[in-house]
């Protein structure tokens, strides 16, 4: 859950995740649908099913206990070398570093490893660093999360707090006044802004969702009709919404923003009127106290809220 998301963010999604899911086998159990409901607005929803994956793969192969040998750990789906390092070194004291945007930082400047924008420190290099340390401590567990935990409070991309640093006496950046250069900061895509609208349709306090279909980010997500035709901005158009939904756009009632990866969304939510009987399987009505049971984005939750005093007619 905190592989690019927030601490904030996460820790009441854990909590309740953990309630219901206590265990890997009835986390294996489960049907994915609940998994993703569970994980609903915490995006990457990649990252939930790799979960729910590896759960299995677990059980089947390994009787219910996470394996405790690298090679046995990076074959379960999601689990890269980071994520193995981190779970063996802290759940099993195995000597197994981690290198996360963080470590690298730290071991970094104290190694005065400079890269550029155009040539960034490989990150076998790193690798290597970072496995020279856990190799000479007898808790590695403890020195990883050392490392992570120092590079996102102290040793910080901009000012970093030298002089509350417990390693400031060996950091060879420091010595040489480049703590704030080392490494280079990464040069960053532009964020694509993307415009869209979705309609808004009721009946009886419920809203009619469908369910994303044939995406990498959001496939199998329930969410509001995404007007699709070219011209689906103006009002009383008919536009063909996919699954087989024909609906006529009505006025715009809100706009929201919202940002998915490199995506930064306006999204104006329209009142609208099905013109078609919703076709099954794909589109149900849901009333808003029931999202919480199927698998959402967080946009929905924030397009409910922008609309919440002016409900769409029916």
């Amino acid at each position: 859950m905190l592989q690019q998301t927030t601490v904030r963010a996460v820790l009441p999604k854990y909590r309740v995740f953990l309630r219901r899911f206590p265990t890997l086998p009835s986390l294996a159990r489960a049907p994915i649908d609940q998994v993703l409901a569970s994980w609903s607005g915490l995006g990457y929803y990649r990252r939930a099913r790799n979960l729910h994956a590896a759960a299995r793969e677990v059980v089947r192969r390994h009787g219910g206990r996470f394996p405790d040998r690298l090679e046995a750990a990076i074959a379960l789906p999601g689990i890269g070398r980071y994520t193995a390092g981190a779970i063996l070194s802290i759940a099993y004291g195995r000597p197994h570093p981690v290198v996360d945007g963080n470590v690298a930082r730290v071991v970094s400047r104290l190694h005065l490893l400079r890269g550029s924008r155009a040539a960034p420190v490989p990150a076998t290099r790193l690798w290597r660093v970072a496995e020279t340390l856990v190799a000479v401590t007898d808790h590695p567990g403890d020195l990883n999360q050392a490392l992570m935990e120092l590079g996102a409070t102290v040793c910080t991309p901009r000012a970093p707090a030298c002089p509350a640093c417990p390693l400031n006496r060996l950091c060879r950046a420091r010595a040489r006044g480049l703590q704030e250069s080392i490494p280079p900061p990464r040069r960053r895509p532009a964020p694509r802004p993307v415009r869209m609208e979705v309609a808004l349709v009721s009946r009886a306090g419920r809203f009619l969702m469908r369910r994303r279909r044939g995406t990498t980010v959001m496939d199998g997500l329930w969410e509001f009709p995404v007007l699709e035709n070219g011209d689906a901005g103006a009002a009383g158009a008919a536009p063909e919404t996919g699954a087989g939904l024909r609906i006529r756009a009505g006025k715009p009632i809100a706009t929201v923003r919202h940002t998915i990866m490199d995506r930064h969304y306006t999204v104006v939510a329209r009142r609208s009127r099905l013109i078609a009987p919703a076709p099954r399987g794909r589109c149900r009505w849901v009333a808003p106290r029931d999202l919480h049971h199927l698998p959402t984005s967080s946009l929905v939750g924030k397009i409910l809220d922008a609309v919440s005093g002016a409900p769409p007619a029916r």
